[in-house]
């Protein structure tokens, strides 16, 4: 394999230069390049930079972030970078403080971590308008193919999303051991399990590979909680669906009809963040119904890219697999893998019921040029 390169590097390093007046976090999934992201930003910076790390068995004491940042001050380094920052206690009240009495000659500060969890915390609770928000996401297809020349869709669909993993998928139990050891373990134990109080961790782990099989589908909260077998409530399973979304792992998309109190009142569409989690919960068995779902979330994975929000449309036997809004935009999208859908009744249906809608119909022979025009569509 070539080495990796991140992505998104180059709007990264310009927002960096441009907003020199915020702090620049990074949040998103494990193992997708955070830390190659600003490593890479920091050797080709046009800033003096200097990357440091607060990684480590025990965690550091708040004194630690400020004394980093005071040598970076008097070494005139013009660009600071933290990682693993959420192994800072209290980091995020540190942060504020010392940004808050920032001189001329301050510098530069990158934030990231591993625990998407505590991040957001500490951003919520501590640093509110002072920072600018960078989301690094799973590695989209294109990036994929310029890292492996040999990725096409179908082994996107089927492997895509974690690069680190790449390089295991000529075998089957290295890839699958990979996934569930070194992505998905320790991001439940380390990144949610160790934030949060769970009652039953066992059954926490069960459910993800559950939501993940039901990658693409409407599902009601009470016949995912019957399946886990457990007493509780729905209470309970949306307790972790809001967990596992928090951790990047898998998005759950409302139904639209409009009117926000019914918007989150309606059953989810589940969906992982990634190819690679599907295919993981259901032990790779590919079949074609397989690639159709996996095919509709790569979809998502675009479309969740673009501002606004993305919904998915059902009323009676009428269907639209993802509308996406944008002021009093809408675009709504029926996406087919393998060819045009038999019928495009649902897409007609929502145009007559909504205004301002564009339809689109998108399947892996045209979503390069389906995309662009949803770019345009949005940019123009």
């Amino acid at each position: 394999m070539k080495n990796i390169k991140a992505p998104q590097l180059n709007s990264i390093m310009d927002l960096v230069n441009k907003r020199e007046g915020h702090i620049h976090v990074l949040i998103g999934p494990r193992q997708v390049g955070k830390t190659t992201t600003v490593k890479q930003l920091s050797e080709k910076s046009r800033l003096s930079s200097k990357y440091i790390s607060a990684d480590g068995e025990i965690s550091r004491p708040k004194s630690w972030l400020s004394l980093q940042w005071q040598m970076a001050l008097g070494e005139g380094v013009e660009l600071l970078i933290i990682d693993e920052i959420q192994k800072v206690e209290n980091w995020a009240e540190e942060a504020k403080k010392f940004w808050d009495q920032r001189e001329e000659n301050s510098p530069r500060l990158i934030l990231l971590g591993s625990s998407s969890l505590s991040l957001h915390r500490g951003l919520s609770e501590s640093l509110t308008g002072r920072y600018i928000l960078h989301r690094i996401y799973h590695w989209d297809f294109e990036s994929s193919q310029e890292l492996l020349n040999e990725f096409d869709l179908k082994k996107y669909l089927e492997y895509g999303g974690y690069p680190g993993s790449y390089e295991f998928i000529e075998n089957k139990f290295e890839w699958l051991s990979y996934i569930k050891d070194s992505i998905i373990t320790p991001v439940i134990e380390k990144d949610i399990l160790s934030m949060v109080h769970v009652k039953s961790p066992a059954l926490f782990r069960q459910s993800f590979d559950l939501i993940c099989s039901y990658a693409s589908q409407e599902i009601s909260y009470t016949k995912l909680l019957g399946q886990l077998q457990d007493k509780g409530n729905t209470d309970l399973v949306k307790n972790y669906i809001k967990l596992f979304e928090a951790a990047f792992l898998i998005k759950s998309l409302e139904k639209y009809s409009g009117k926000i109190i019914k918007k989150r009142s309606s059953s989810p569409k589940l969906y992982p963040l990634a190819p690679a989690l599907y295919s993981q919960a259901i032990d790779m068995q590919f079949d074609e119904e397989y690639y159709g779902h996996a095919f509709e979330l790569f979809i998502l994975m675009e479309l969740l890219k673009f501002p606004g929000c993305v919904y998915y449309w059902r009323e009676r036997d009428y269907e639209v697999d993802f509308i996406l809004e944008i002021g009093n935009k809408l675009i709504a999208i029926e996406v087919k893998y393998t060819s045009l859908p038999e019928s495009t009744k649902g897409l007609e249906e929502f145009v007559t019921k909504f205004k301002n809608v564009v339809p689109l119909i998108i399947n892996k022979d045209n979503y390069k040029t389906k995309l662009k025009l949803i770019s345009d569509l949005i940019f123009s």
